[in-house]
Formats: structure tokens, C-alpha cells, sequence
């Protein structure tokens, strides 16, 4: 199995987006439109896992690593995911290190974690390469955990140690409010927030992410450290060029 987060592991930043209507076609139209990543919604999102299947094809032929953001650690739903083929999985509102285990956990099989065990899914081939993507499962699976909580910043050095975790992930809306400065993102707690969690991830070698409160940020959060960025939604895309097609129309 192909460790397509070898670059991430390298140093370099990856540019993603989320999917948020649970639409195949779309998922495929921002799938060739050239992220190194896509994280398919289902906390916010309007699909549900009966879409992941089909959005997972979408993907499939294209450069865009498929990662899943799921409500819950609960083992049941992470590894359903990962069978049908999902490379990496977010992880929202992890508050502590026990917690962060347990994602780690869900994604890994025993005697590393509680993963249950089925050989004929999609991610082995159907069964045909199982025993090479239960040994490569352990480095080429992404664990993402968000950090957007003030308690996941009172925690995140305990966070950051927990073996597995690839990326320390921060939310800006819910951590600034929780932080009680909701998208006040030049505020001292919030910019503490973020140093602490570039600090924690530089200090146990993980990559540091964040979603853009807005493009011309890119430079400014970058240069901090942050290296797995995401910004918008296809809701948001295409809303936005809807509307401005539509201006363009009346101005016209």
C-alpha cells in the first residue's frame, strides 16, 4: 500500500478542502481540481456514510488523498471507514491525551489498537493484498486530531505525545469560542492558542494544521509553521461563484 502522506512526513505543506454536500460529482469535480487532499464532512456535512462509498470512486483517479472527518471516535464507525478505502481521518473535539489514544486506537489493529478485523473489504483489495495493508496500515493511515477546544490547549503537550498521531489540527471558529473570542483571530489568547499547539507539534514531530479563516492568510499561517491547510467547501465554492456569475449577469 502506497504511503501517500510520505511528503507530508517530509516537511512539505498539502493544500486540502472539504467536502461538504456528500455529492459524488462534486466531490470528483474538486478532486481534479488539484488539492493534495479532500476531507469528506460527516460533522457538518449534508452526507452520510452511505455517500462515503461513492465519493471514495469519485476520488479514486484522482491526486486528492481521501480523508474522512467523522463525529466521533466510537471504533465501530472509524473502521467501517477505513475499510471502504479512506486514507486518513479527522478527528473533531479530542480534549485530552486518553482521548486522543482512543482515536489512534480506533485506526490501528490489535495488538496496536482495537481496529476490528476483516480481510474482503475495499482498502485490501477485496482480500487480496489484506496481509501487506494490515502491516503498512500502522504508517500509511492518517490520524488528524483537532485542536479547538481551551481544554485541548491546556492539553495539547500530553495531546502531541500520543503515539500515531500525524496531524495536530486547529479549528479557529470553535477555539476562539471556546476561548471566548469568537473569530477574533489576531487576539493574544488566540495566537498563544496557536503557539502552543506549532510548539507541541514541532517538539514530537507532527505536522501542524489549520483551516483558513481566509486566503490571504495562506502566507501569514504558513510562515507560523502550519503545514496541512485547508480552506472553503463546495458548498462555499459554489455558492460563491453563483453569486458572482449571477452579479456578473446584471452588470452585464
Amino acid at each position: 500500500m502506497k504511503n501517500r502522506w510520505s511528503s507530508l512526513e517530509q516537511g512539505d505543506t498539502l493544500m486540502g478542502s472539504f467536502i461538504s454536500t456528500g455529492y459524488p460529482v462534486n466531490t470528483e469535480l474538486m478532486g481534479i481540481a488539484g488539492f493534495d487532499f479532500l476531507i469528506i464532512d460527516l460533522e457538518h456535512g449534508m452526507g452520510s456514510e452511505r455517500d462515503i462509498l461513492h465519493q471514495l470512486y469519485a476520488l479514486q483517479n484522482t491526486k486528492a488523498i481521501p480523508v474522512v472527518r467523522v463525529e466521533s471516535h466510537e471504533k465501530q464507525r472509524v473502521h467501517r471507514l477505513l475499510d471502504l478505502g479512506a486514507q486518513g481521518i479527522m478527528f473533531p473535539r479530542v480534549n485530552n491525551a486518553d482521548e486522543a489514544r482512543a482515536c489512534v486506537a480506533a485506526m490501528r489493529y490489535p495488538p496496536d489498537g482495537v481496529r476490528g478485523v476483516a480481510t474482503i473489504v475495499r482498502a485490501a483489495g477485496y482480500g487480496t493484498h489484506y496481509n501487506d495493508y494490515r502491516v503498512e496500515s500502522k504508517t500509511t493511515l492518517l490520524p488528524i486530531i483537532q485542536i479547538e477546544s481551551a481544554e485541548a490547549v491546556k492539553n495539547v503537550e500530553e495531546i502531541a505525545a500520543v503515539d500515531g498521531i500525524g496531524v495536530l489540527f486547529v479549528g479557529p471558529m470553535d477555539l476562539s469560542t471556546s476561548l471566548g473570542i469568537f473569530r477574533q483571530y489576531d487576539h493574544p489568547l488566540f495566537i498563544d492558542a496557536l503557539n502552543k499547539t506549532l510548539e507541541a507539534a514541532r517538539k514530537h514531530n507532527r505536522a501542524a494544521g489549520i483551516l483558513l479563516p481566509g486566503i490571504e492568510t495562506t502566507r501569514h499561517y504558513r510562515d507560523m509553521g502550519f503545514r496541512f491547510i485547508t480552506a472553503g467547501t463546495d458548498v462555499l465554492l459554489l455558492k460563491t461563484a453563483a453569486a458572482q456569475l449571477a452579479q456578473d449577469l446584471r452588470d452585464a
